[in-house]
Order: C-alpha cells, then sequence, then structure tokens
C-alpha cells in the first residue's frame, strides 16, 4: 500500500520535497502540517487464532517549533485480563533534521497504566526544531476485530494526504459511515479471491476497502460544542455480523440488534448479574430511609447515602464489577457506583433503571446499529410521580437530579430487561440561576464600600463547589480575596457548602476605586466577578453545533448611594435584546432617583443547543450581553 504513494517512498528516508516545505500555504500560521499517513488493517491467522492487524504510519513536518506541541505521542492499547489482550509492535520513531537522524532510543518508548484494562505505550521526539520531519510507526495486533473502529482523517493539524485501507475476509461484515464535511478523494472497494488464508490454511476471499484524503484542514474544538468525534472527518467501522468459517456451521454468531444486547446486558457477569442484589441492599440501608412514606424524600435519602457510602475512582464502564465488593471497598467505578444506586433505590420500592450513554467526549452512539463500544458511561432513571429523574452518584457535590456535565450527551438508552430497551433524551437541571444583589456608598475618600451577596443554583452551585474541592475551601477564598485592578474584595465567606442540595452562597465586603479622567469620575456597576465575562464566540463563522448543556440564567442586582459625594453626569441606556423565539432575552435597566442608582442586569438562555447557522444571532447576543455588563460605564460628577 504505501509503495502505492509517491508520497513514501521507505520509512526513514524523507523525500527533497518534504525538506524543501518551509510553510504550508492554506494555512500560514500553522506550527506543523502532515505531510503523509497511513493505516493498513487486515486479518491474519497467528497460530491457531485470528488477529486484526493495525500498522500504523505518519510523516509531520515542523514549520514553527516553539508553537509545535506535538513532540509527545501516545498509542492507547487495551490490556484486559492478559488472556484476551492488544500488543503493540515494531515501533520505530525518528527526527530528522537534514541529514541528520535522532531516532527514539528503545528506552524512551514507557508504558504507562491508563486504568486497570488500559495501557499506552508513549514516546517524545527528540531534537526538534524548525523543519524537523518527524516519522513514527507502529503496528498494533488484537483479538477483537469486531472494534476494528476506523481511521481519522482529520487532526489538529492540516493534513496534506490520509490514506486508510482494509483487507477483511468477506465473513466479516461492517458498515462503513463517514463522518465530518470532508470529501474522499479516494473510496474504492475491490474483492480478492482467496485472499485470507485460515489457520488450518484454507482460503477465503478478502474485501478491500481504500480511502484517502487530500490537503485536510486542521480541526479546531469550538467553545460550547460537543466532542469533536461527533465532526471530525473520519471513516467508522460498526461491525454487524461475523459468519463462522466452519462451513457447517452457518450460524450468525455475531448480530447487531436491540433486543440481542438487552439479552447480552442482562446475562453479563458485570452487568446484569450486578442489577439483581437489591437484598443485599435492602439489608444495608438504614431502617429508617426504608422507613421513609413520601417516595420522593426517600428516593433522595437513598441518592444521598449511596453518595456518601462511595468514592468514585477515576474508571467509567470497566469489567469485573461487583457492586457487594465495591460497597465493602467504599470505591468504585461509574458503573459499581450507578449500579449500586439502582439496585438501592429498587430495594426501596422504588423504580429504577439504569441508562447507558455515551459522554461528551466519547461522541454521540449512532442510533442506526447497536454499537457497544459507542458507550462508556451508565446512569440510573428514576421513574416515580409521572417524571423520569436521571441520577448520578459518583459526585459528592451533584444535588439529587443533576448529573455530572461529562454526561449531557443527547440521548441515552435506557435498560428495560422486561419490556426492551429504549431511547431516552438526556435532559440537564433546568433551574440553573446565578443571583447577586451588591451594595456600594461612595465613602468620602472618593471610593465605593459595601457588600455583596451572591447564591449559585443548579448547575452553577455544583460547577463552583467542585472548583472548591479542587483547591480546598482556604485556596478557594484567597482565590477570590485577591485584589484585581480597583477592586478589593475582604471577608470573603461561603455558606450552605456542604448543604448540597441548597444554592450555594457567597457573601463578602468590597472596596471599589472609580476610574478619574480629569473631572470625570467612571464608574463599572457590574464590578463583581460575572458568570459570563467575554464573548465566548468570535469566529466569522461556526461549523458545527452550539451545545451549552444546560440552560442558564444571570441575575445582578446593584445599588449604588452616591450620597453627597457624586452626582450623575452620565447613565448608559436600558435596553434590551432578543434571539428568535423564546431561546434567550438579556435586558439592563437603569433608575436614577434621589442621589441613588438602580441597575437590574438579567440574562436568560432558555434553550441550550443550537444549529450552527443560529452563530450569528449568537455571537451578536453574547457581544452585546458582555458590552453591557463590562464596556457601558457610569459616568459622574464630584459634587
Amino acid at each position: 500500500m504505501h509503495a502505492q504513494s509517491p508520497r513514501y517512498k521507505k520509512f526513514g528516508e524523507p523525500t527533497s520535497h518534504d525538506f524543501a516545505i518551509n510553510k504550508y500555504n492554506p494555512e500560514p500560521d500553522s506550527p506543523g502540517v502532515i505531510l503523509y499517513e497511513s493505516g493498513n488493517y487486515y486479518a491474519k491467522s497467528v497460530g491457531i487464532g485470528i488477529y486484526l492487524v493495525k500498522e500504523v504510519y505518519r510523516k509531520i513536518k515542523v514549520l514553527n517549533a516553539k508553537k509545535f506541541n506535538y513532540t509527545d505521542v501516545t498509542i492507547s492499547y487495551y490490556e484486559g485480563n492478559g488472556r484476551y489482550k492488544e500488543e503493540v509492535l515494531e515501533y520505530e520513531a525518528i527526527t530528522h533534521n537534514g541529514t541528520d537522524q535522532s531516532h527514539v532510543p528503545e528506552s524512551a518508548f514507557f508504558t504507562v497504566e491508563e486504568s486497570n484494562t488500559r495501557k499506552s505505550l508513549k514516546f517524545t521526539f527528540p531534537n526538534v526544531q524548525d523543519g524537523s520531519i518527524l516519522e513514527y510507526k507502529y503496528t498494533k495486533l488484537t483479538p477483537f476485530f469486531y472494534d476494528l473502529d476506523g481511521w481519522e482523517f482529520q487532526h489538529e493539524l492540516p493534513t496534506i494526504y490520509s490514506l486508510f485501507q482494509t483487507v477483511m475476509p468477506v465473513n466479516f461484515k461492517y458498515n462503513r459511515i463517514l463522518y465530518g464535511d470532508q470529501q474522499l478523494v479516494i473510496n474504492n472497494t475491490a474483492l480478492k479471491e482467496n485472499g485470507f488464508k485460515l489457520p488450518n490454511d484454507k482460503r477465503v476471499d478478502s474485501e478491500v476497502h481504500l480511502f484517502s484524503m487530500e490537503n485536510v484542514p486542521s480541526f479546531s474544538e469550538e467553545e460550547y460544542m460537543l466532542g469533536k468525534k461527533n465532526y471530525v472527518s473520519r471513516i467508522v467501522y460498526e461491525p454487524v455480523s461475523f459468519k463462522s468459517f466452519n462451513v457447517e456451521w452457518k450460524k450468525q454468531v455475531f448480530t447487531r440488534n436491540w433486543n440481542d444486547i438487552d439479552k447480552l446486558f442482562k446475562e453479563d457477569e458485570d452487568f446484569g448479574d450486578q442489577l439483581v442484589q437489591k437484598n443485599y441492599f435492602r439489608r444495608k440501608l438504614p431502617k429508617d430511609i426504608l422507613n421513609i412514606e413520601n417516595e420522593l424524600e426517600r428516593a433522595k435519602a437513598v441518592y444521598s447515602f449511596i453518595q456518601n457510602e462511595y468514592t468514585w475512582n477515576g474508571q467509567y464502564f470497566n469489567y469485573n464489577v461487583n457492586v457487594k465488593e465495591a460497597f465493602k471497598d467504599k470505591l468504585g467505578s461509574v458503573s459499581a457506583i450507578n449500579l449500586s444506586l439502582v439496585n438501592a433505590l429498587e430495594a426501596a420500592g422504588l423504580k429504577a433503571k439504569p441508562v447507558l450513554l455515551s459522554t461528551r467526549k466519547n461522541g454521540l452512539p449512532t442510533k442506526v446499529y447497536p454499537i457497544l463500544s459507542n458507550f462508556n458511561y451508565v446512569i440510573s432513571v428514576l421513574m416515580i410521580n409521572d417524571e423520569f429523574i436521571l441520577l448520578d452518584a459518583t459526585n459528592k457535590q451533584a444535588p439529587f437530579g443533576i448529573i455530572p456535565f461529562r454526561a449531557l450527551n443527547i440521548d441515552g438508552r435506557v435498560m428495560d430487561f422486561n419490556k426492551g430497551s429504549y431511547w431516552m433524551p438526556i435532559k440537564p437541571y433546568n433551574k440553573n440561576v446565578l443571583f447577586a444583589h451588591s451594595k456600594i456608598s461612595a465613602e468620602r475618600n472618593g471610593h465605593f464600600k459595601g457588600v455583596v451577596n451572591q447564591a449559585n443554583y443548579g448547575y452553577i452551585g455544583f460547577e463552583k463547589r467542585n472548583a472548591i474541592e479542587e483547591v480546598t475551601l482556604q485556596q478557594y477564598i484567597k482565590n477570590q480575596e485577591n485584589k484585581r485592578a480597583g477592586i478589593e474584595v475582604e471577608n470573603f465567606q461561603i455558606e450552605e457548602l456542604n448543604n448540597i442540595e441548597k444554592p450555594l452562597k457567597e457573601n463578602y465586603e468590597v472596596t471599589v476605586e472609580p476610574e478619574i479622567v480629569g473631572d470625570k469620575v467612571i464608574l463599572h456597576p457590574f464590578f463583581n466577578k460575572t458568570y459570563i465575562s467575554k464573548n465566548p464566540f468570535n469566529l466569522d463563522k461556526r461549523n458545527y453545533p452550539i451545545d451549552f448543556g444546560f440552560p442558564f440564567t444571570n441575575t445582578y442586582l446593584v445599588s449604588i448611594d452616591l450620597g453627597e459625594e457624586y452626582q450623575v453626569e452620565h447613565l448608559p441606556s436600558s435596553r434590551s435584546i432578543k434571539l428568535q423565539g423564546d431561546d434567550g432575552e438579556c435586558s439592563v435597566a437603569y433608575i436614577a432617583d434621589d442621589n441613588k442608582v438602580n441597575i437590574r442586569f438579567n440574562m436568560k438562555l432558555n434553550s441550550y443547543r443550537y444549529a450552527p447557522e443560529a452563530y450569528p444571532a449568537l455571537k451578536e447576543f453574547f457581544g452585546t450581553m458582555v458590552t453591557m455588563l463590562k464596556d457601558e460605564p457610569i459616568i459622574l460628577k464630584k459634587i
């Protein structure tokens, strides 16, 4: 395959054309460019088994070494339980600087454990400078031909040429789906008679697929978007069926429909077997929880119990799940904790089911065929009072009914083993509010002094509690009290930190030093830290949908007593801006009366998902909002 391309001669021998490139004209500011890359995937008989071989090669030109952040390479693979595992073989890497070659020595390749089932091989290119050419290749041997995955043609660096080929026995059936907005320049299919040799030396036909793209632009993640896997140009192989090579056994042993998947999960020792432990959890739940008459209050108590009993170990889906052992250890994966939650809710006489989903980074699961590798997460859904409440007990800061942001990924699959699984929307908690009331008065020295009371509801409070947990309460307060230009914060206090069902409250004293320009005094009324402080949308064009994750509201009330120190010379205009329909609105109102100024700012974003076509309106909306908050001061005059 490699020899067919004029862009590739031999590993370790870049062409004169490669060395001559010192700028990539389509993206002149790019720090580098992928000159050529290839993936060659094929089935191979190894001993008595059949393996999938993945040969990967990549050649990269460094154009600006100071801005080039791609010298580190990570090759992830599945270690599993030792019996069925992947291996990375024949790996090699070279840095070319003219005729000088710096080979990455064997000792510089090192293995890192990512989880109890995954590892990665890592290395760093040495001696990287402007004009360097980086080459590497490796072979991955895997028994998991069901998870062929596919190939990404698009990366953070632009790519001049990307080639992907698969050679698979006709017994392996896949659907091939192209994602992204780039077009294939080669899309060929051919049948290779007797192309695959079985372990018993018999031969069967192979199907050859060849794809390529040219001049693929770099991919940049944009603010408020779902995982890049949804939009990056790539081809995905979704397994449909596997037919045994034994002629006498013609049964399809690998099929993809939800009835099969439901049966698979129900009988799986890591999933279905873990959902029949409600008697165990009935014994573990405190009697006072089981005796709560109100179902919703009982559900909240069960959720809080599981949430506090477990500590999340950082893993999502994993094998060898045992909810009993996890409960004893008070430690577990997302699977262990949330399957325990389902058991505990059922043990308390409530109706709950597990929900399979894909995290935002993992991409959206396809609904055409059930692909197990699409799912990497599980939560619980509680059915109560004709309401569906999503629950995830892995985060100790998450109130009842709020699941982590990573899990807000449009749809999930409810695993109902009695009536059959079904899709349901993953709807976020919708009462997410930041409310701040500032009261300041003019002092004789010309400064303004007062207090700020702030309440954070829903996801906004959840985010703040997580931020506090990451740095400790003392450090968080210290960070808030760090003096900013013209603003001093003192006596910062937090209320309801540990009562996660209540809004998180922040109260502090503030001194504001206005700006003096000639005989004018300039006061910015929204001096406190706002939830949105800059316009996140600065591109001329948006290529991908906008997804905020959840709706939110910001309300800021500001009361300013000018006393006998100042008088108003100019107030900004009261005004408002709306998005189409009821998607969102933003307004600010100024009222001056009796040497006092009262301001009300309110921004409400009711919708949280938008098509790319809505980008210009959103850009204007957020731009106007930031202007209201940051660029429209009150002009005062000293009395």
